[in-house]
């Protein structure tokens, strides 16, 4: 496969909603009301990120 059609292949973007699903959920729990309501979205958060970041940098590879 030439590199334009392995950037554009449906794993990378199907990655990419699902980090953003991911970072989405992270944000709303900031505003859930239980005790380390907090703690739990900054960590969903950073795994949201990772997922995100990974997905980018395979694009670009």
């Amino acid at each position: 496969m030439s590199s334009i059609q392995e950037a554009n292949s449906d794993r990378h973007y199907i990655l990419l909603v699902i980090a953003i699903v991911i970072g989405l959920v992270g944000v709303y729990l900031r505003f859930a009301d239980f005790r380390h309501a907090s703690a739990v979205a900054n960590v969903i958060l950073a795994v949201g990120t990772g997922v995100a970041l990974k997905a980018v940098f395979s694009i670009i590879k």
